[in-house]
């Protein structure tokens, strides 16, 4: 019996483990949590994917407030921009990403409540993505979490 006990527990410990590897190999791909960086408040859920070879980045959820419209239009956009006046949720918002080593650069991230579209780095960091997005030698970096279903 205390065999069984000790072979069901290494069991145990080699599957819960082999999970945790599994779920961090993932790289950037799944859904992340993107975090305001001035209110530290939940501001969406980002799915990100490949396509054709490059990585991509939609909205599929949004945190707002009651009272908010809880799926605003991108009327911040440029005119020219395809995205002008679209909903925000179901929109593409990074774009062109291409493998670099460890991260994915040369694409742009469109920030909806701003409207502006920046250069795009995205690389993990640990459990958690980071996102940097820049003008020249200008950049803001963001650390989005994973999202965990509700």
């Amino acid at each position: 019996m205390k065999n069984l006990n000790l072979t069901l527990l290494a069991l145990f410990i080699l599957l819960t483990s082999g999970n945790v590897a599994f779920s961090q190999n993932k790289g950037v791909f799944g859904k992340w949590v993107t975090i305001d960086d001035e209110t530290n408040e939940k501001k969406s859920v980002v799915e990100i994917y490949e396509r054709n070879g490059k990585v991509y980045g939609k909205i599929i959820k949004l945190y707002r407030k009651p009272g908010e419209d809880p799926d605003p239009v991108c009327d911040d956009c440029d005119d020219d921009d395809p995205r002008y006046m679209k909903k925000i949720i179901g929109m593409e918002i990074m774009t062109d990403m291409e493998k670099d080593g460890d991260e994915y650069s040369d694409g742009e991230i469109l920030k909806p409540d701003e409207g502006k579209v920046y250069d795009c780095t995205i690389w993990r960091d640990g459990a958690n993505l980071k996102v940097r997005g820049y003008i020249l030698f200008l950049y803001r970096t963001q650390m989005w979490l994973p999202y965990v279903e509700e």
